[in-house]
């Protein structure tokens, strides 16, 4: 398995990729991958197999408003390619890639009942921010992404 920034040419494979993951990633247009290979392939990256195929992909922005901070929007990992650290390997090249930049911190958000993605979460050094609430032990915060639209957060500091 080898780590490579999304292009072009992958975005294709990758967005089908992203539409695996349904309900809690969900996969954007063509031209939304399009610009994630155009303008941020330095935290968009992709685990390939021999065959240069994408097994796990993670689409994430260091932030404009804090340069300190890069936000996670989607990780993937097909589901043939589970439990066998492609995903937790693009998790670590990200953060290695954001320290290089200067940034200090990693986070994202999840829907409170994906409770698989809580576990990987911490078991890869994430923390779940103190919410308003919590949901099967999972701190929430309401209204997170808008009204209705309560999240759990997780960092990890570099």
């Amino acid at each position: 398995m080898k780590t490579a920034n999304l292009t072009q040419d992958l975005a294709p494979a990758v967005q089908e990729l992203m539409a695996l993951g349904e309900p809690y990633v969900r996969v954007r247009t063509d031209s939304d991958y399009w610009l994630y290979a155009r303008l941020f392939s330095t935290t968009c990256l992709v685990a390939l197999d021999d065959r240069d195929l994408p097994l796990a992909a993670v689409i994430a922005f260091r932030s404009q408003d804090d340069p300190g901070d890069v936000y996670i929007q989607d990780v993937i990992t097909h589901p043939g390619a589970r439990r066998t650290g492609a995903a937790s390997s693009l998790i670590t090249e990200l953060a290695a890639v954001a320290a290089r930049l200067g940034c200090t911190r990693l986070w994202l958000t999840s829907e409170p009942d994906n409770t698989s993605a809580h576990a990987t979460w911490l078991s890869l050094g994430f923390i779940n921010v103190a919410g308003d609430r919590t949901i099967h032990g999972v701190a929430v915060i309401n209204d997170f992404k808008g009204p209705g639209k309560h999240r759990s957060v997780y960092e990890r500091r570099l």
